[in-house]
């Protein structure tokens, strides 16, 4: 109104200055604000304009990108306030090391409440006071993390407990959990969130705590190598502690000889939080290397008052033990292996071409979402997978050709 009322005045003395602010009308003013800010792009490194990370996190606004050049960043840590923002490294991935620093005492890069996509960064020596130190701390929002890798961090990503926010991760490795440590080290510990995913990654050498630990209300674990291996000593390979729905396909999850715990995959142990309660396993490959007897899938039941739902089709359990333990559920297809059966330094888990599981499983329906589109594929990531002739239970239809 008020720029109304200045345009009625500027008619009544039509200067040439007048009418040029008289061409900017209150609807190209609305129209103006209303158009979103141009994206920047902030490059950080030893030879830019802006050579730490703490400050390009002050620079940014919403929507810019900001890109990291190869090197390593000792302390710079950061707290990221913006509501969209890309953070993506360059070439080499940089390496942001800890180095005593860290963000409000929780990891190396707090994620406050945000639609964050990160790419191609390390995450190093994460450690504070209360044990929880994360690589990244996200807490709210929406977050995607790509082709990057946490080692050595008390918790390599540790998420808040909002139950609208999501995490997706593809491609990435978390391994090498601190020893000692005066708490449980999880490699990757999902809250209590709407929506987790996991694709395509690596997760290895942990100790005491849990590989993967995730109290999401959906879970969709798919084509990932959650194998401790021989140097680990991780309690629960995946923990599902408050259950919620679970689809876990195409995977290799193993414990080592050393674990602290003889559960591979456990859910519900730590009582209800969801109202929907169901977890599906697919075409994965669960290995044991203990010497005495594994308990491949846990499903506390007894903690849900309307039960669980369980579903387990085509997977393959390698070593001692049992996979139901008494489970009542739907099973097809689920086939035992003797120990030692894979080398565990080798990492290769196909069944050979001769196999006698061959072609002794039904495929899933090709609609159907637990019927594997894909297979985990070393170092990271995942390869299409392209329907066989002749399905096998596991996680992988190639074979291999010296087995």
């Amino acid at each position: 109104l008020a720029l109304g009322t200045l345009d009625a005045q500027n008619e009544a003395r039509p200067t040439m200055s007048n009418r040029a602010v008289h061409r900017i009308t209150v609807p190209t003013l609305l129209l103006l604000a209303a158009l979103p800010t141009m994206a920047a792009t902030i490059t950080v490194g030893p030879d830019e304009t802006v050579k730490r990370i703490a400050d390009a996190a002050r620079l940014a606004a919403d929507g810019d990108t900001v890109l990291v050049m190869p090197g390593e960043y000792r302390g710079d840590v950061a707290v990221w306030t913006q509501k969209a923002l890309t953070i993506r490294g360059v070439g080499a991935r940089p390496v942001l090391i800890a180095d005593g620093e860290d963000a409000e005492g929780k990891g190396i890069w707090v994620i406050r409440n945000g639609n964050f996509l990160i790419e191609n960064i390390e995450f190093r020596g994460a450690r504070v006071a209360d044990g929880n130190g994360a690589g990244i701390r996200f807490e709210r929002g929406r977050l995607e993390v790509r082709d990057s890798a946490f080692f050595d961090n008390q918790n390599g990503i540790l998420t808040g407990n909002f139950p609208d926010a999501e995490l997706i991760i593809r491609n990435s490795v978390f391994a090498d959990a601190p020893r000692p440590n005066h708490t449980l080290p999880h490699l990757l510990y999902v809250g209590k969130i709407a929506r987790f995913e996991l694709t395509g990654s690596h997760l290895r050498s942990g100790f005491e705590g849990h590989l993967v630990k995730s109290r999401a209300r959906e879970n969709e674990i798919r084509y990932n190598l959650i194998y401790d291996g021989p140097e680990g000593g991780a309690s629960y390979e995946l923990d599902l502690p408050n259950g919620g729905v679970a689809r876990i396909v195409g995977n290799v999850i193993g414990q080592s000889d050393t674990t602290q715990n003889p559960i591979i995959i456990s859910y519900g142990a730590e009582g209800q939080l969801w109202a929907e309660n169901r977890i599906q396993l697919a075409h994965n490959t669960l290995v044991s290397d203990r010497l005495r007897a594994a308990r491949f899938l846990q499903v506390w039941d007894q903690h849900f008052a309307d039960g669980v739902e369980v579903e387990a089709y085509n997977n393959l359990t390698v070593g001692l033990g049992a996979f139901t333990l008494g489970t009542s559920g739907i099973f097809s297809g689920n086939f035992p292996l003797p120990p030692g059966l894979f080398a565990s330094d080798s990492l290769d888990f196909r069944l050979g071409p001769r196999s006698l599981l061959r072609d002794r499983v039904d495929p899933l329906d090709p609609e159907d979402p637990l019927r594997p589109t894909a297979e985990f594929s070393l170092p990271v990531g995942t390869t299409p997978l392209h329907p066989p002739s002749e399905w096998v239970p596991g996680a992988f239809q190639s074979h291999d050709p010296a087995r």
